[in-house]
């Protein structure tokens, strides 16, 4: 079925995937503050007559929307439809890199242009076996390049389910990347200690952990610890995919302890379908494996109303 494919796939490689792409806003306070609010960021470059966008902001600038873009460019789609064809129906985004050589700022008027980059040799993964189709958008403002969006996802055929009873090991529980920037933190979980980031430069609390201080630049932090109560600031039910180790539908919560920091983690104790916003909430430590313990927030009342 695959015979020539690669080749053939290799073949859109360098053709656009979006051309001369028109931001449906400009850069605007009003979306800088939202998002700002829903990150929890307090940095005051993003306030103020001479405001910037958060770097991370990039993609908001470009999307579509429910409408989508008009310059999309037949080649993406063409490359995608010969995936499905040959099998590979499924799609997950797995990663995206941004480079940002020019703030964004209130006023800006955004355009873009799209490539599709590259596209990997057949891959063998947990979820099945396809191809990684990696795009790079130059987004510019008033003509200046203002960032570079690389996005990546697997179009693959998902892998068959093991049987049941096959005497299969059980799935475990992806790892968390620890690293010199957060291993305090996996340390205080490991003694059923929820640690926050505190800066002494300002007392600024962050969540999660950084190097450095958002608020006020400065490297110098300690920690407190989290007293454990907090409330369902937003939240999702995750369908689909399934991965494994986990069953869905399960809700994943976005926490905000009353510290004031958010968090992310599963909200356990309640239906998926009966997590509410404001819902109140308790920090419980979840034995995940013989290895692995994870800190997750019990609702604290059944979802009703």
């Amino acid at each position: 079925m695959t015979d020539g494919l690669y080749e053939r796939l290799k073949g859109y490689e360098g053709q656009p995937a979006a051309t001369a792409g028109v931001g449906k806003d400009l850069v605007n306070e009003p979306m800088i503050r939202h998002w700002c609010e829903a990150m929890g960021d307090t940095d005051p470059a993003y306030r103020g007559p001479d405001a910037v966008a958060p770097p991370t902001m990039l993609q908001a600038w470009t999307m579509g929307g429910l409408s989508g873009h008009t310059d999309r460019s037949g080649a993406y789609d063409e490359l995608l439809t010969l995936l499905d064809e040959a099998g590979f129906t499924s799609v997950v985004a797995t990663d995206c890199e941004q480079e940002y050589p020019r703030p964004l700022r209130p006023g800006d008027a955004i355009t873009f242009d799209a490539v599709i980059e590259s596209v990997s040799e057949r891959k063998t993964t947990k979820l099945g076996t396809g191809y990684f189709v990696t795009t790079r958008m130059d987004i510019r403002a008033g003509g200046e390049l203002a960032g570079t969006h690389r996005f990546r996802i697997l179009k693959y055929a998902p892998a068959a389910p093991r049987p049941k009873g096959s005497g299969a090991p059980a799935a475990r529980r992806p790892r968390p990347v620890v690293n010199r920037d957060n291993a305090g933190f996996w340390e205080g979980v490991a003694a059923h200690r929820l640690l926050i980031q505190r800066c002494a430069g300002c007392a600024a609390l962050r969540f999660p952990w950084l190097p450095g201080c958002n608020a006020c630049g400065s490297p110098e932090w300690d920690t407190v610890e989290a007293g454990g109560e907090g409330t369902v600031f937003s939240y999702v039910v995750m369908h689909h995919p399934p991965f494994p180790a986990f069953d869905p539908p399960y809700a994943v919560g976005l926490i905000e302890l009353a510290e004031g920091v958010r968090m992310v983690s599963n909200v356990i104790g309640v239906p998926y379908d009966k997590v509410r916003i404001g819902m109140p909430v308790r920090l419980e430590f979840l034995r995940v494996d013989d290895e692995l313990e994870l800190p997750v927030f019990r609702a604290l009342d059944g979802g009703e109303g």
